[in-house]
C-alpha cells in the first residue's frame, strides 16, 4: 500500500522546511504537483527550488490544474466539483508515476485553509486508491508574517482570529481587534476600517520577492491595494497576507 506525505513547506525559503520534512522529501518516490498554468509559474519553481535543495534526485510530476469558476453562483458546489476533478487527475498521476510513496507540497501547513487532505480523502473514497496518509506540518505564512514584523501576534487577554477576506465583511468588532486575513484576491482592508485600524502586510513571504508594509489603514490602505496591483501585474500572481489590529488612541 502506498504511503501519501503531506508535507508542510513553508512559504518559499528552503531554510524553513523542518528535519522531518526533509527526510520524507528523502525517502519518496516522487513528488506530485498542480501545474497552475504560466501565470504561476514561479510556484511552481519554488517547489523545484526546494526539492533540489534537499533531494536533488527526486522527480517531479505535474499536473494541469483543472478549470475553476472564481465567481459561481452556488460557491460550495463548485468547490466540490473543482475537488472532484483534481482527485481524479491526481489519483490517476499517483497510480502512473508511483508504487510505494509519493509527496504533496503543500504552501504554509497543510491544517490551514489548504484542501490536499480533502482531496486525498476523496481519492481514497471515489476513486479507490489504497493509501495510507502522513502529514508533516510546516511554518505558516502566520508565523513568518510576525516574524518578518518583528511582533506578537496575540495582545494580553484577547482572542486572536483568523478569516478570508471574503468572510472579512462579517467578523464582529471584537474579532476585528486581532485580525488575520489570508486569500485576500484585491484589498479586504478597506472594508470598514476605523481610524484606529492599524495593518502588517506582507507578500511574497519567504521568497526573494517578498514586501512588507505597516501602518494604519487611513494612511497606507490605498496605497497598499495600488502595491498589490503593480506586484501582482509583475509578477502574474501574488500571495499575501495581514493583520488588522485596533489600537487605543495613545498607541505609538
Amino acid at each position: 500500500m502506498r504511503t501519501i506525505y503531506v508535507i508542510g513547506i513553508g512559504a518559499g525559503d528552503p531554510e524553513l522546511l523542518t528535519l522531518k520534512a526533509i527526510r520524507a522529501l528523502q525517502r519518496v518516490d516522487v513528488v506530485v504537483a498542480l501545474d497552475k498554468g504560466d501565470a504561476k509559474n514561479d510556484l511552481l519553481a519554488l517547489r523545484e527550488q526546494i526539492v533540489r535543495a534537499h533531494a536533488p534526485n527526486l522527480p517531479i510530476v505535474t499536473v494541469e490544474d483543472p478549470p475553476r469558476d472564481r465567481n459561481p453562483e452556488n460557491y460550495r458546489a463548485e468547490v466540490r466539483r473543482w475537488h472532484a476533478e483534481r482527485a481524479r487527475l491526481l489519483a490517476q498521476a499517483i497510480r502512473e508515476h508511483s508504487t510505494d510513496s509519493v509527496a504533496f507540497l503543500v504552501w504554509g501547513d497543510p491544517s490551514l485553509y489548504d484542501s490536499t487532505l480533502r482531496i486525498i480523502e476523496r481519492m481514497q473514497r471515489h476513486e479507490g486508491l489504497e493509501s495510507t496518509v502522513e502529514v508533516i506540518p510546516g511554518v505558516t505564512a502566520i508565523q513568518l508574517l510576525t516574524a518578518e514584523h518583528k511582533m506578537l501576534l496575540n495582545r494580553i487577554g484577547e482572542d486572536i482570529h483568523v478569516t478570508t477576506a471574503r468572510n472579512l465583511a462579517k467578523a464582529s468588532p471584537k474579532d476585528r481587534r486581532n485580525c488575520v486575513v489570508m486569500l485576500d484576491g484585491g484589498a479586504g482592508w478597506l472594508d470598514g476600517p476605523t481610524h484606529n485600524t492599524y495593518m502588517w502586510w506582507g507578500a511574497y513571504l519567504g521568497t526573494e520577492h517578498q514586501v512588507l508594509r505597516e501602518g494604519y489603514i487611513c494612511d497606507i490602505g490605498e496605497q497598499v491595494a495600488e502595491l498589490k496591483q503593480q506586484l501582482r501585474a509583475e509578477h502574474g500572481w501574488i500571495m499575501d497576507i495581514y493583520l488588522l489590529r485596533e489600537l487605543e488612541e495613545d498607541a505609538p
